[in-house]
């Protein structure tokens, strides 16, 4: 999918050099900022998941669970 976007010239010529630098393009910059901010949006919708279930088991385990230290440790 295409898009236009709009930017101020000087900031278009630094990130053109900024891509440069990093062996890259511009259009290539943007789709890894853009997916980074996509990713974020998981990480961000995690940390929730994971809140509200510290809130709701109030830091329990469920029934019969025993913590292994040596099992939690093991290497493959």
């Amino acid at each position: 999918m295409n898009i236009t976007l709009s930017a101020d010239a000087q900031v278009v010529e630094k990130s053109r050099r900024l891509a440069r630098q990093k062996g890259t393009s511009l259009n290539q910059l943007i789709r890894d900022y853009l997916e980074q901010l996509v990713g974020s949006k998981q990480t961000d919708s995690a940390a929730m998941e994971f809140k509200q279930l510290a809130l709701e088991k109030g830091g329990r385990s469920s029934s019969g669970f025993r913590f292994d230290r040596g099992q939690a440790n093991a290497r493959k």
